[in-house]
Order: C-alpha cells, then structure tokens, then sequence
C-alpha cells in the first residue's frame, strides 16, 4: 500500500500562464527513496510542498485531485496536522530556524509534539551524533556556515522521528564528504526503519545511486515515475553518468561509478588523456598577503598568500567551516582583516562600497540577501543604473543564465536557483575586474550551470580573474584551470585543477573515478578521448 498517492492532482498558481502539475498520478510505498528531478522553476519544490500541505495552504494557488499521506488528504489537513508524519526541510535552512543554539532547534520540533523530556533527551543525543554535530551543540545558528545549517535542519526533523521525510536541496551546501555522510545516514534510516524519503536534488551525481524510484519533471505539468535508471535514459536532465552512457551507447543508465567502471572494463572502454597546457603567467590582478580573519577566538583565516592573475579561473575547495566564505569576503573588502590586499593597486577596504564593486564584486551564498525590490525587472533596471552601462544589460544576463523569470515576477516568489541566477546577473553588471562567486551553482541544474559556465568561461576569456568556492567538484572540474585547497583556514593545496582533483578521493568527480588512473574530469574528456 502507497504511503504517498497522488491521484490526478494539479497545481495552478493565480496569473500563470498553465499549471505547474497537470494530472500528476503515482504511488510511493513506504521505505522508499524518491528521487526527484527537473530543471530550475518545472516545479520540484510544488510537487514536494503538496506532500506536506504547503500547498495550497501557505503557497496559495488552486489544487486539484487528491494528494493522500498516510490516509490523510491534504486538501484537508494542513501542515500542522501532518506534523507527527511529515518532516520537511527547505532549501533555506536559516529561514525555518526558530531558536537560537543548535541543540534548542533539534529539540523544538519535539517540545510542540509534546515528547516527554527524558524521550526528548535521548532523541537530540542521537540526533547530533547521527548527523555528525555534536561537537555544535551550543552553537549559535547564525555563526554556523550554510552547510552546518543545513546538517542541523535535517537533524531537527529527524529527531521528531517522522515517518515521511521530505528534503529540498539537502546536499546543496555541503562539501562531498559531509554530503556522503548526511546521505548514508538517510539511507540507513530508510533501509533498517522503512523511513519513507522524498528528496529534490539537482547534484543527482550525489544521490542516485541511493535512489528506489524517480519522478523526473519535464516542465510541462507532467510527472514521469519509474526506476531511476530508466527515468534518466530519456530525461533532459543529464549527470556525468548519464552523458557518459550516451556517449557509449549503452541503453541503461549506470546509478554508480563502480557499475560505470565495471562496464566500461568490460567493453575496454579507454578514452585517451586530454592534453592540457601548463598554466600560463598573467598579469596579476588580485594579490593577496598574509589575510588572516578572526571572529572572537575563532581563525577563520589564517596566514593566506594568494594571487589572482587575469584571463583566469579558480576553484577554492574544502569541508564545510574550512574558512571559504570568509576569505572570499576579505578579499572583496567587506570583513575586518589583517594583511594587504590590492586589486589593480588599490585596496578594497579602504573604498566605498560603489567603488570596491567596480574592482572586486562577490555572489554570496545567501543570494537574497541583495534582492529588495518588488520587481525582478525593477531589480535588473536597478543593477543597470548603478553599473552605468546600457538599459537591458542585466536582464540580458540573466537570460543568458538560462533563467526565463517575469519582469513582474517578485523575487522572493522565485525559485532559490533563479534568486541565485538574478543575483549573479546584477554583480556581473558592474563587470568588475575580480569576481568572486561563493556557491554559485546551488540550486542550479545541468543546463543552468553549463551556462554560467559558459558564462564563466566569457569572463576569463575578456581577461577578468574569477575565484568560484563550490562544493560541486563536478563544476569545479569543468569550469576551472586552477584550483586551491583549504582547510582549518589555511591553503594546502594549490595547482592545476586536473592534479589537486585527481590526487583525492574525495573531491575526485566521477569520471576521474571510473577512468583512474587516467587524468580524465568531464564527460566531455571523455568523449574527445574516445573520438
């Protein structure tokens, strides 16, 4: 019997040209991982919202059909009342936090279904422990960095021991290893509690191989279900594992890289080594010198000698708390810091914040936080007049991100992948000499990140120097040339992106693992090896 059914259920939102579901139909039996996928805005977040009943009943909009989660209609139980069944965890974790520490968040989500304190005890020690936080306990929420806040949200659902689990982006700002270990922790739960788990993701390289079944959403209001290897064989959305078995031929999608390289022994299928130039001496841009960043007793930063030349691209890799963020904001001039920083001779700190963005700009993560007009297009105009280029500049951007948004649409009424693509489009208006980009592909999918590549790629090309933090390796990979390790905020690594990627496991993207030992990073590698 399906712990989920959706039954002929259609979603439409007031002024929308079609709906977002149309006639969506499928059953989930518990202990089933879910796997949902689909490109930015085809409506993902609304089909995992009407699980819980934030649709309609926060969301507004029109519902049709019927939505049933453990025999209740949704229709008729709003999310309150499907608190002792459903966990949900947003792609925003900040915005759902309603305590402080992070042991009073874990524990909140108990206090109002009422477990008995020595219960509730027990559940957050499990909990932090579980999640691999016991040593935040007392933290506060807002100094966590966004994929400590992230682990803490997953945390406080599961400790109310829900039956149905459901998780937006929940590996989004996570470094691989967190991601892997927040993964094998909802996998065990699901195989040895029958924790049923609906879950979006646009890294599906991370998670599919974990995967039961797949409702992949072509964007049209349709819902495909299946297994997940068969989903993907005809999905537009398309992870390194399934362009690789397009570009082999192979009828069926490989969920792993241990099935991708036993196959791919099997068939003797060995692309040659891409040759790749040494990195080349450009006129240095950004220097850096002895950047040290503290917060009370904390090291954020300690010690880092960096330079950025021109007409170049860099990833900055490390676990979550590494110090990423920290430098970035350093290094654009808005952080109290020791050390000199010049960009083109002159020193951010000491500039206004106009003219810093003309020499050095940052994406942050919390890409929100800069949207405050009504408008998407009153956002664009905006970002036009304070660059000063021409009317149309940002909006041409942002088209080319691959993110089509209504000049009327309000920000805050778009996805986290469009509020992250408007946001680098206004910072990319200013066309900067340095631009530094903190998780710019979270909550973006395949399509959306091959253009901010390209995008990217145009930048370094017209002789900017651009520095991405990501956790997503596979970006990394694809995107830069030059990529830097960090750790308890310090650089440990740094050098061409095919050697620091290859040379660890962790950070290794998966057709440098189904290939070892050759140098190969991208499907692309691959396919012009092959060729």
């Amino acid at each position: 019997m399906a712990v989920i059914t959706f039954d002929r259920v259609g979603v439409r939102y007031p002024g929308a040209e079609r709906p977002t579901l149309a006639d969506v139909s499928f059953g989930l039996p518990e202990g089933d991982l879910c796997l949902v996928i689909g490109a930015t805005g085809s409506g993902k977040s609304t089909l995992l919202g009407a699980i819980n009943g934030l649709v309609p009943h926060f969301t507004g909009g029109t519902l049709s059909g019927q939505v049933l989660v453990d025999g209740r209609d949704t229709a008729h139980h709003r999310p309150r009342d499907l608190a002792d069944v459903v966990g949900h965890v947003g792609q925003d974790p900040l915005r759902g936090f309603v305590t402080d520490t992070v042991e009073d968040e874990i524990a909140y989500g108990m206090e109002q279904l009422g477990i008995a304190g020595v219960a509730m005890r027990k559940r957050v020690e499990e909990t932090l422990d579980l999640m691999g936080i016991a040593d935040l306990r007392r933290r506060p929420l807002v100094e966590l960095s966004g994929g400590q806040q992230q682990r803490v949200a997953i945390a406080a659902v599961l400790a109310a021991q829900p039956r149905i689990l459901v998780l937006d982006e929940p590996t989004s700002a996570l470094d691989p290893t967190a991601a892997q270990d927040v993964l094998a922790a909802i996998t065990t739960l699901v195989h040895e509690v029958g924790l049923t788990v609906v879950l979006a993701e646009h890294r599906l390289e991370r998670v599919m191989q974990a995967a039961d079944s797949m409702l992949w959403l072509p964007g049209d209001g349709r819902v495909v279900h299946g297994a997940p290897e068969e989903v993907l064989a005809g999905a537009s959305i398309a992870p390194p594992l399934a362009q690789l078995a397009r570009i082999a031929g192979w009828p069926r999608v490989p969920l792993s890289v241990r099935e991708a390289r036993r196959r791919a022994l099997a068939e003797n299928l060995m692309p040659t080594a891409p040759a790749r130039s040494p990195l080349a001496a450009e006129p240095v841009l950004l220097s850096a010198r002895g950047v040290d960043v503290r917060y009370g007793d904390l090291v954020a930063v300690a010690g880092v000698d960096l330079d950025l030349a021109a007409g170049t691209v860099t990833s900055l890799l490390g676990r979550n708390g590494a110090g990423k963020s920290s430098l970035l904001w350093a290094l654009q001039g808005a952080l109290s810091c020791a050390g000199a920083i010049a960009v083109q001779g002159r020193d951010p700190r000491r500039l206004s914040a106009a003219e810093a963005r003309r020499l050095v700009t940052l994406v942050p993560q919390t890409a929100a936080d800069l949207l405050y007009l009504p408008t998407v297009g009153a956002e664009c105009a905006q970002a036009d007049a304070e660059s000063a280029v021409e009317p149309g500049t940002t909006a041409g951007l942002l088209r080319g991100l691959g993110v089509q948004v209504p000049d009327d649409r309000d920000p805050r009424d778009t996805s986290e992948g469009q509020r992250l693509a408007l946001v680098l489009a206004i910072q990319l208006a200013a066309r900067p000499p340095v631009v530094l980009l903190d998780e710019p592909t979270r909550g973006l999918d395949y399509r959306a990140k091959a253009e901010l590549r390209r995008i990217i790629a145009g930048l370094a090309a017209a002789g900017k120097a651009v520095l991405i933090s990501t956790h997503d390796v596979e970006f990394a990979a694809a995107a830069s040339r030059r990529t830097l390790l960090m750790a308890d905020g310090e650089l440990i690594a740094d050098g061409p992106t095919a050697e620091v990627l290859t040379s660890s496991p962790a950070y290794a993207p998966q057709m440098a693992k189904v290939f070892a030992p050759l140098p190969v990073l991208t499907p692309d590698d691959v396919a012009r090896g092959l060729a």
